[in-house]
Parts: structure tokens; sequence; C-alpha cells
């Protein structure tokens, strides 16, 4: 449980911080001394920070599937523990279990602290040993892993297949109302059709493997096969497969989550613009805006610069200040056509407008 708290903690949080630490990092490798950097909230900007936040998720998403199989291989299985494999027959259990009894045997061993250790371990070979050497009990450990070993009143494959059904039903019926209420409130709205996918393609996947004489064939034909040829991993074991999809399965509907939408956003925004005109209008702003912004910082950064000589000195500033402000009215506002035009039409109605007597005088 306090694994998956932390995980879920990881979740929440990591992405996120990574995200604005690789941003800063990236901004400054790639843009130079001086230059402007894209601003908060900017198109340019979001779309970095989006592709970015998608690579940090995915690369995490590949971290907590490895973490998974780490796990899986350090509780190892008694297989490995007896060095077999897992085709192995009785006869070649017999066999490896006598190799081992002569060498960790309690009897063997002649200190104290030693021997307590080796018997430790001499039982736990002992236990492998017996549980692969009973048909019904080498099936359930194969499809539940170590838990089967605690529940009693279990002698056949019958009885070993129901008992795995309560155990495991309950956790997919636990995992589907969680799924509806979540939706309910407003949480995973984002592949919700995939989440459910995922989830019903698992529990059918446990229950075939649960239910058949033999291993999937998706392990048998294409997983353990790979591992096994490419790698020095040991193949896996039902039960294995299974808590590593279950794991995989997790982690997904959180990746969902904060993948989704992003990528929705993405693919709006590149959509055609004739097909959305709101949204290429909404771009065209957001274009304006940023230019605007861009063009603010420089001119106060121009106007800073220039000013630099008479910080300190308020009358050469009101100075400059006045001087700026006429030459704004003669050179910008006074010989502007369409001032000078309005104001001509001004005056022109003015002296229409004016009483006999005042023409007359003129």
């Amino acid at each position: 449980m306090s694994g998956n708290l932390l995980s879920l903690a990881g979740w929440t949080f990591l992405p996120n911080l990574v995200t604005g630490w690789l941003q800063s990092l990236y901004y400054g490798i790639t843009i130079r001394a001086g230059e402007p950097k894209p601003q908060p909230g900017s198109p340019k900007f979001l779309l970095h920070r989006r592709r970015i936040h998608i690579t940090v998720v995915s690369a995490y998403l590949l971290y907590t599937i490895y973490e998974a199989d780490w796990e899986i291989r350090r509780a190892s299985d008694f297989y490995q523990d007896l060095g077999i494999p897992y085709t192995a027959t009785e006869r070649e259990i017999k066999s490896r279990f006598r190799r081992l009894a002569a060498i960790y045997h309690p009897d063997k061993v002649s200190s104290t602290s030693a021997s307590a250790s080796s018997q430790d371990y001499f039982v736990h070979l002992k236990l492998a040993s017996d549980t692969l050497l009973n048909p019904a009990k080498r099936f359930a450990y194969e499809r539940f892993g170590p838990s089967m070993l605690e529940w009693q009143r279990c002698s056949s494959i019958r009885d070993y297949v129901l008992q795995g059904l309560q155990s495991i039903l309950p956790y997919y019926g636990a995992a589907a109302i969680a799924m509806y209420v979540l939706g309910l409130l407003g949480y995973l709205d984002w592949g919700k059709y995939w989440r459910w996918l995922t989830l019903l393609c698992l529990c059918v996947f446990e229950l075939h493997a649960i239910s058949r004489p033999y291993f999937p064939s998706i392990a048998t034909s294409l997983i353990n096969p790979l591992l096994t040829t490419l790698s020095a991993h040991p193949p896996y074991l039902p039960f294995q497969l299974i808590a590593l999809g279950k794991k995989m399965s997790v982690t997904l509907y959180i990746a969902f989550s904060q993948i989704g939408p992003l990528l929705a956003s993405q693919a709006a925004a590149n959509a055609p613009a004739a097909a959305n005109p709101e949204v290429a209008l909404n771009q065209q702003l957001d274009r304006l805006e940023a230019t605007a912004r861009a063009a603010d910082t420089d001119a106060t950064r121009l106007m800073a610069m220039d000013m630099s000589p008479f910080v300190g000195d308020e009358a050469a500033l009101n100075g400059v200040k006045g001087k700026v402000r006429d030459w704004l009215v003669q050179n910008t506002i006074r010989n502007d056509p369409e001032v000078r035009d309005a104001l001509g039409n001004l005056l022109k109605r003015r002296r229409v407008d004016a009483p006999a007597g005042a023409r007359g005088n003129r």
C-alpha cells in the first residue's frame, strides 16, 4: 500500500516539477544571452511545455514498468530458487533438491549463526520442492503465486481455481466501481474507452491463465522467448505476468490522465484553420498578443537604455519628456493626413455655421 501511495505521489508531483526544470534548462541552452525567452502563457511557451511534459510522463511510465519488473525479479520464484526451468519434470526436481540439500542442510554447517540462516534457507527449498512436486499445488503456484500457500482446505486443481476466483474477482469489481465513480465526478474523462478496454482485457487474460492447464500463448510464444534470447532475464510465470499487467494498467490509467488532454489540445491546435475558423481566429489573436508583448518588452528595454544618461537628474528627465511630447504632437498627430483633414472639415463647418453678422464683420 505504501508503495502504491508513493507511486501516486510521484505521478502527481514529479512530472510537473521535472517539466518546469527541463524547460528552463532547454531555454538556457538553446537561447543566447540577451535574447528574449518565450513568455509564460504564450503559444510557443505552451507548445514547448506540452512536448516536454509528454516526454517526461512517457519516460516516467517506462521507469515504473522497469521498477515493477525489478520487484518481480527480486521476489524470485520457486523455480529460480531451485535453479530449474519451469518445464522441469518430477525427477529433475527431486534430483536438484537432493543436491541443494547436501549443501544447505543444517547438519552440514558447523557455526551457530550460519546454521540458523542455513536452516531457514533449507526450509524454503523444502517448501519449494514439495510445492512443485504436488501437481495441484504446482498448478496453483504458477497461476496465483506464493499467496496460494496460505489457502486452507484446497487439495485439487478445482479447489484452487475456485479459491483464486474468490480472490481476484473482488479486485476487478472494486476497480470497475472506482472507475465508474471517478467518471461521474468528472475525473478520467479522457481515454475512458481505453481504460475500460484495458481492464476488460486484463480480466480476460487472468481468467484464461488460471483456468487452463498450459501457460498463456503470449508467454510461451512471444514474451519468454524474447527475454531468454535477448537477455539474461528469467522467463515469466503466469502469476508474474498478471502482477506486471496490473501494475502497468494502473500506470497507464494515470498516464492517460496526464498525456491525453495534452495530445487532445495539440491535435486541436494543429487542426486546419478552414475547418474551424474560431480556432484560427483565437490562434491569430494569441500570436498578435505575443507580438505586442515582445514589442512592448523591446521598447521598454530600449527606452531604459536611452534614458540611462539622465537617471537621477529630474530636471533633465522632465525636459526630455516635454520635448518628446511636443515632438509626438507635432510629427505624429498634427502631420497625420487624417488628423489634418478632420481639422479642416471642422474649420469649414464652423465657418458655415457662423452667424451672418459674424461673417459680415469678418
